[in-house]
């Protein structure tokens, strides 16, 4: 994995700190802007349609660790799309953002899911997939069940969001965040062949279900 981590320090002690770039993917209009927004600036605004790519970071100050996020906001416009595996190169999980209330923004969803496996090992990257826009729920076009089946066929976190209600939109970055840090534990209790030490980030704390 090309893990970018690096130890940190505390007042308590040594806590590991950990850099982790998430890439948002999806359709144009699905609401990626507006959950970064809302992730890291606790507001909501409708968002013009980025251009390129946007870039936002967070902290999180966990009882095991310290985590960086640094979240890419890609376009979702397609004549964006043959540039976008520039910005998800090097990256250690991808939200795949669909709108509930538009059936085709899962199946380009999907689509993403495929690039991600071109270029990723399963255990180089976690992929959250998210339904966003629960708030839109009169209009549904995308069942909860249909969304956590792809998900569980394909080994995907699971969550559905509302950027503008703020539902579950920290519950979503600190599933990916968990599900890392658990996936640093394992690689941590792994037989190194290069002596270094290891760290014990927990147990059933960094455990982490989809939704």
């Amino acid at each position: 994995m090309a893990q970018k981590a690096m130890p940190g320090t505390s007042l308590e002690g040594i806590r590991p700190t950990y850099i982790y770039k998430v890439v948002l993917l999806g359709s144009t209009s699905v609401g990626k802007s507006s959950l970064a927004y809302r992730y890291v600036k606790n507001d909501f605004k409708e968002s013009l349609p980025t251009v390129g790519c946007s870039f936002f970071t967070q902290m999180l100050n966990l009882e095991v660790a310290t985590v960086k996020f640094e979240i890419w906001d890609t376009a979702g416009q397609e004549k964006y799309r043959s540039v976008c595996h520039l910005y998800y190169r090097g990256a250690h999980a991808a939200l795949l953002v669909y709108d509930i209330a538009n059936k085709e923004t899962l199946s380009r969803a999907k689509l993403w899911l495929q690039e991600l496996e071109k270029e990723f090992l399963p255990d180089e990257i976690v992929i959250a997939l998210v339904g966003n826009k629960v708030d839109l729920a009169a209009e549904r076009e995308v069942a909860t069940e249909e969304g956590e089946e792809f998900a569980r066929t394909k080994g995907l976190l699971f969550m559905e969001t509302s950027a503008k209600s703020n539902h579950q939109v920290n519950d979503i970055f600190m599933a990916v965040a968990q599900e890392l840090l658990q996936r640093e534990q394992k690689k941590a209790s792994a037989p190194s062949l290069h002596g270094r030490s290891t760290v014990d980030l927990g147990e059933s704390r960094t455990r982490t279900g989809c939704c």
